[in-house]
C-alpha cells in the first residue's frame, strides 16, 4: 500500500506534465477578468495568448488556459481588459519638450499668479530665454488679455515668451519683441499684434507668434530625444499605447524612427507631416512611411486660429467683439495647392479648422478635390463650431471630424459669451457629427487637455467636469454613448490612421496592445470614471508599465 500511495502523486505530475506539454507554448497568456474586444460584434471574453506580439487566440478562460501554456500569466482578476488606448490628436513631442523646459502656467488663476511662477522658475532656467506655456485668461476674475507691463519690470532683460494654453496666442516683453524688430508698425498676415495705447501690448495671435518663436534657439539633439522618452513615460501610465502627433517636422520624425530602432521608443506613432515645416511641399512627395511603430501619412493644415484668443474664423462677428470674424491664417490659393499636391501623392489632408467660416472653406476645399464620397479619410481636426446647415458636408464627402471632448468641457463655461446661443447649436455637436459617417476620432490635443484618456471618456459620455459640472451635463443631446466613445478612442482612432486592421481592437492577429484598469468604465456610475486607474498597459505584449 505505501508504494502505492507513492505511486499515485508521481502519475499527477507525469499527467500534468505531459498536459503541459500538449499545450501550445505561447508567450503570454491573460484570462480570468473581463474583456472588451471592441470587435465589430463589441463582443466580451474572459482570457486571451499573446505571440510575436499579436493577439493569438481569444475566448473563455476554459478555452485559453485548455490550449495554451506560457511562461508568463497575468491573472487579471478583478480588472477590466480593453485594446490600448490612442489619442486620436496630440502634440506628443511637444508636451514632453514643455515639461524639460517650459514653466508650467496650466491652472493658474490669475496674472500675478503667472508671475510668482516665472520668478521661480529663472531660478532654475537654463538658456537665454524665459519660457513657459498653459496661461488662459478665461480661467481669470478678469477674463482679459494680459499685456506685457509687468513681465518688463520683472525681466527687463531677459525675453519671454509665454504661449497660451491653445498655442495660437502668446505673451511677450519688451525685450522679446525688440529682438524680434516688432513694433506699432509691424503688418503681419493671418495673425495680430495687439496695440494697446499706440505700443505692441505683448499679445500676439496665432502667425504673428511665429516671428517671436522663430528666433529662440532650437534644442539640441539630446533634448529633443529626452522630450520624446519624457513624453512616453508619462503617456504609458494612463494606458496610451498609440498616439497622432499633429503635426511634426520631418527632422523630428527622423529622431522617433531612431529612438524606436533602439529600442527607446515603444510608444506607436502617427506623424502628421507640419506644414510649418521648411520642406514641407517636398517631404508631401516621398509618399507614406511605415515601420512598425510608426506611420507617416498625413499632412497638417491650419485653417485659422482658436475661439480662445478669438483666432477662429467665424461667419459672423465674435458676439463679444462685434469688429471680429477672426481670419484665415493662410492664403486660399495655399490651401488648394497642397490638397491637391497630398491627393497626388496618396496623402491624408487633417486640417485644423475650429470655426463655423474655417470648417465650411476647408469642407468646401476637400470636396472640389474628393468629388464625392471615398475612402480617403481627410479630416477636420477639431471640428468645433459647425454650422448646423454644414454639417451634411462631412457625409457628401467622406470627410472625418476628429475631436476632443475634453475641449467642450474646458470651454463650456464662456463659449456662448463668444458665440451667442443660436451658434452654439452646432459646437461641439460630437453626436451629429458621429452621425455623418458613422464613425469619428477621438483625442485630448495634450498639451492643451490632460494627457488622461479616461477624462476624454468621460467628457464625451457624461460632459461634465472633473467637478461634476454642470448637473445635468453640458449639450447632453450630442453626448456620445460609452459604446461610441470607447470606439473613439480605440479602433476608429485606429481607423482615422488606416490601421484599424492591425490595431484598435483585441483581435486574433492584431497587435497586442491592451490596458488593464481598476473598474470597468463602461458599466460603473458616471461620476466614479475619472477615479478610475490604469493597473497595467501592454504594447507588444510586452508590459511597459504596471502600478506598483
Amino acid at each position: 500500500m505505501r508504494k502505492l500511495s507513492l505511486f499515485f502523486p508521481v502519475l499527477i505530475l507525469i499527467l500534468f506534465s505531459t498536459c503541459n506539454q500538449m499545450k501550445e507554448k505561447v508567450d503570454l497568456v491573460v484570462y480570468n477578468t473581463k474583456i472588451y474586444t471592441v470587435d465589430n460584434k463589441f463582443s466580451i471574453a474572459e482570457s486571451f495568448a499573446v505571440k510575436d506580439g499579436k493577439f493569438y487566440d481569444v475566448g473563455t478562460n476554459e478555452d485559453i488556459l485548455g490550449k495554451y501554456t506560457s511562461d508568463i500569466t497575468f491573472n487579471a482578476v478583478g480588472l477590466t481588459v480593453y485594446p490600448g488606448f490612442i489619442d486620436g490628436h496630440c502634440h506628443f513631442y511637444y508636451y514632453g519638450m514643455g515639461i524639460l523646459l517650459n514653466a508650467d502656467l496650466t491652472g493658474t488663476s490669475s496674472f500675478n499668479e503667472i508671475l510668482k511662477i516665472l520668478k521661480e522658475h529663472q531660478k532654475n532656467k537654463q538658456g537665454e530665454w524665459l519660457i513657459g506655456r498653459g496661461w488662459d485668461q478665461n480661467d481669470w476674475e478678469i477674463m482679459k488679455f494680459p499685456d506685457k507691463e509687468k513681465l518688463d519690470k520683472l525681466f527687463p532683460d531677459t525675453p519671454v515668451f509665454l504661449t497660451r494654453i491653445d498655442g495660437h496666442a502668446a505673451l511677450v516683453n519688451s525685450k522679446a519683441l525688440e529682438k524680434a524688430g516688432i513694433t506699432k508698425n509691424t503688418k503681419i498676415k493671418g495673425g495680430k499684434i495687439i496695440i494697446k495705447d499706440g505700443e505692441p501690448s505683448g499679445i500676439l495671435i496665432d502667425n504673428a507668434i511665429e516671428m517671436v518663436s522663430s528666433i529662440i534657439p532650437k534644442p539640441d539633439r539630446t533634448q529633443k530625444e529626452n522630450a520624446l522618452l519624457t513624453a512616453q513615460k508619462n503617456c504609458f501610465p494612463v494606458g496610451l499605447t498609440s498616439i497622432v502627433d499633429a503635426g511634426l517636422p520631418m527632422e523630428t520624425i527622423k529622431i522617433i524612427d531612431s529612438l524606436h530602432k533602439s529600442g527607446k521608443l515603444k510608444m506607436r506613432i502617427n506623424a502628421m507631416l507640419s506644414s510649418e515645416d521648411e520642406k514641407f511641399e517636398e517631404n508631401i512627395e516621398k509618399g507614406i512611411i511605415k515601420t512598425p511603430r510608426l506611420t507617416v501619412r498625413s499632412i497638417k493644415l491650419y485653417s485659422d486660429g482658436a475661439l480662445g484668443s478669438r483666432g477662429a474664423m467665424l461667419k459672423e462677428p465674435y458676439s463679444d467683439d462685434k469688429n471680429n470674424r477672426g481670419f484665415l491664417v493662410k492664403d486660399v490659393e495655399y490651401y488648394h495647392k497642397i490638397c491637391k499636391k497630398a491627393y497626388k501623392n496618396g496623402l491624408q489632408v487633417n486640417t485644423h479648422a475650429i470655426g463655423d467660416s474655417a470648417i465650411k472653406f476647408m469642407l468646401l476645399t476637400y470636396g472640389e478635390i474628393l468629388k464625392d464620397t471615398n475612402d480617403l479619410r481627410w479630416r477636420i481636426e477639431h471640428s468645433q463650431i459647425v454650422d448646423t446647415c454644414d454639417f451634411k458636408l462631412y457625409k457628401k464627402y467622406s470627410i472625418i471630424p476628429s475631436i476632443q471632448a475634453t475641449h467642450a468641457t474646458s470651454d463650456m463655461y464662456w463659449a456662448e459669451y463668444r458665440l451667442g446661443k443660436e451658434r452654439m447649436k452646432g459646437a461641439y455637436a460630437y453626436k451629429d457629427l458621429l452621425e455623418q459617417n458613422g464613425w469619428l476620432i477621438n483625442g485630448t490635443d495634450f498639451p492643451i487637455e490632460n494627457i488622461n484618456p479616461i477624462y476624454t471618456f468621460y467628457a464625451s459620455v457624461v460632459r461634465n467636469d472633473l467637478d461634476g459640472y454642470p448637473e445635468d451635463g453640458f449639450q447632453m443631446e450630442n453626448a456620445l454613448s460609452r459604446e461610441e466613445a470607447l470606439r473613439s478612442m480605440t479602433i476608429w482612432a485606429a481607423k482615422g490612421s488606416f490601421e484599424e486592421n492591425e490595431k484598435g481592437s483585441i483581435e486574433k492577429g492584431k497587435l497586442a496592445d491592451f490596458v488593464a484598469l481598476t473598474h470597468d468604465i463602461m458599466k460603473i456610475p458616471e461620476e466614479k470614471i475619472p477615479d478610475v486607474k490604469v493597473v497595467r498597459t501592454y504594447i507588444n505584449g510586452e508590459a511597459v508599465f504596471a502600478y506598483k
